[in-house]
C-alpha cells in the first residue's frame, strides 16, 4: 500500500537528500564543474530546439528539385530526409565512439603492446562497415524513387572523405577524452544539438545570408548536403566551390591537428589509463 512507502520514507529525509547529493556527484565523478553539467546540457538542448524549428525546419514545404535536363519535380520530404540521415549515422557513431575508443579498449594500451593509432583504425573501419549495408537499402530505395545518375558515382568521393576526415578528428578526441572525462561528458552532450544545426532535417542551400555561409562552416553539413549532391540534386561536388573550399581547409586544420595531439599525447597514455 501507498502508506508503507510513506512509511518507510519517515525519519529518513535528511539521508535522502544527502544520498540524492551524492548521486549526482557520483554521476559527474572526474568533471571539473561536475553536477554543472546537468545545467549545461538542457540549457544548449533548448537553444538548438529554438533553432531548429524557429530557423530551420520551419522553412521547409515540399522539395523542388532540378536532375539536370529534366523537368523540375517536387519530392517528399522523407527522402530528402533518409538520403541526409544516413551518413549521419556514421558521423555520430564516429564522433561519440571514436571519442571513447581508447578508454574502452584500454588492454590494448596497458596490458599488450599495440600500436595504439590501430585501434582507432580498426573500431572506424568496423564503423564504417556498419555505413556500407546502410547505404545499400539507401540505394535501393534511391533507385526506387528518383533512378540511378551517373552522379551517384561521386559517393565513392565523399564517403572516403568522409571517413578519413572523422578518423582524424578522433586522433585528436581519443587522446584527450583519455586524459579527461570533462572532454568525453562534452561531446556525448552536445551531440543532440549537433544532429539539430546540421541540415540533416533541412536544406541549408535554402538560408539567407549570412546564415547560408555559417552553415557552411559545419563539416557534417558538408557531407549531409554532399549526399544529397549525388542520390537527389545530381550536382557535381565541385558545384559549391566556396563550400568544398571551405571542407578542405577545414580537412587540412583536422588532420594535422589529430597528429599533433596524438604524437603529443600517445606515449603518456598507459599512465593515463
Amino acid at each position: 500500500m501507498i502508506t508503507s512507502i510513506f512509511k518507510e520514507h519517515k525519519g529518513f529525509g535528511k539521508q535522502i537528500f544527502l544520498l540524492a547529493k551524492n548521486e549526482l556527484i557520483k554521476t559527474y565523478k572526474g568533471a571539473v564543474i561536475g553536477p554543472g553539467w546537468a545545467v549545461v546540457k538542457p540549457a544548449f538542448t533548448v537553444f538548438v530546439y529554438w533553432f531548429a524549428f524557429s530557423v530551420g525546419i520551419k522553412t521547409m514545404k515540399t522539395m523542388h528539385v532540378n536532375l539536370g535536363s529534366h523537368d523540375p519535380f517536387s519530392i517528399d520530404f522523407f527522402t530528402f530526409m533518409f538520403i541526409g540521415i544516413i551518413p549521419w549515422f556514421f558521423i555520430q557513431d564516429s564522433i561519440i565512439q571514436g571519442a571513447k575508443t581508447l578508454r574502452t579498449n584500454r588492454q590494448f594500451i596497458t596490458k599488450v603492446k599495440f600500436p595504439v593509432s590501430t585501434i582507432l583504425t580498426y573500431t572506424a573501419i568496423s564503423r564504417l562497415y556498419v555505413h556500407i549495408m546502410l547505404m545499400v537499402l539507401m540505394y535501393a530505395y534511391v533507385i526506387f524513387a528518383i533512378g540511378p545518375s551517373w552522379y551517384n558515382l561521386q559517393f565513392f568521393f565523399y564517403c572516403p572523405l568522409m571517413f578519413m576526415f572523422f578518423l582524424a578528428l578522433s586522433w585528436s578526441t581519443a587522446p584527450m577524452s583519455a586524459f579527461s572525462k570533462d572532454f568525453e561528458s562534452l561531446i556525448v552532450s552536445i551531440m543532440s544539438g549537433i544532429f539539430w544545426l546540421s541540415g540533416i532535417m533541412y536544406d541549408s542551400y535554402s538560408f539567407q545570408e549570412p546564415l547560408k555561409f555559417i552553415m557552411l562552416l559545419n563539416p557534417i553539413n558538408f557531407f549531409a548536403n554532399g549526399y544529397r549532391n549525388c542520390f537527389l540534386y545530381h550536382r557535381p561536388f565541385f558545384y559549391y566551390k566556396t563550400e568544398l573550399a571551405v571542407f578542405l581547409a577545414e580537412f587540412i586544420f583536422v588532420f594535422a591537428l589529430g597528429i599533433f595531439n596524438y604524437n603529443r599525447l600517445r606515449k603518456k597514455l598507459p599512465d593515463v589509463l
